[in-house]
């Protein structure tokens, strides 16, 4: 269910797409190694989340086709970017379960679509682990899609306290579906 059209991003030292650049179609764990810094993006094709933080860590927000000629006052990061991870494309379904507690523990749900407020559609409180079936999706700290948010891709989450920032606590859940 995986496409194999390209991504491409650019990254650049300065603002406005000047100084050095960087260009790049896959994962990409730590950028200090190619450019000294980075503070414009132009997303060229497909779809990535970008850290500021290397090794996929710290803040992330996701890139979609375009450009971003000052990122830092759109996206309210505090330094450049470090690393990026690119999104695959997806066209099968979406499936994911959320549960209350680590390790897959407590009140279970399952979800196929968005959900803009975990506690108005399934009241709960907390949400401390998951396990993603199918699909790529976003993790938001407010409800309706606000805030912080946290890239997952398919695979099991146990805890969440060693994934987050802060004891950050997520509110609402987007699929990743427009390439």
């Amino acid at each position: 269910m995986y496409g194999s059209s390209r991504s491409d991003i650019i990254f650049y030292e300065d603002r406005d797409f000047l100084g050095r650049s960087y260009e790049c179609s896959s994962d990409c764990s730590e950028l200090n190694s190619h450019l000294s810094r980075c503070h414009s993006v132009r997303v060229e094709s497909g779809v990535f989340v970008v850290y500021d933080q290397p090794n996929f860590t710290g803040r992330q927000y996701l890139l979609r086709k375009g450009e971003y000629p000052e990122y830092q006052r759109l996206m309210g990061f505090s330094d450049c970017i470090r690393s990026c991870r690119m999104i695959p494309t997806y066209n099968g379904s979406y499936k994911m379960r959320i549960y209350e507690r680590e390790n897959f523990a407590g009140q279970m749900h399952e979800l196929m679509d968005d959900c803009e407020s975990i506690q108005d559609k399934y009241s709960m409180s907390n949400m401390l682990s998951c396990h993603v079936m199918d699909g790529h999706w976003l993790m938001y700290e407010q409800p309706r899609y606000g805030g912080r948010m946290m890239y997952l891709r398919p695979g099991e989450y146990k805890s969440f306290r060693d994934l987050v920032l802060d004891n950050m606590r997520f509110s609402s859940i987007r699929r990743i579906m427009d390439y």
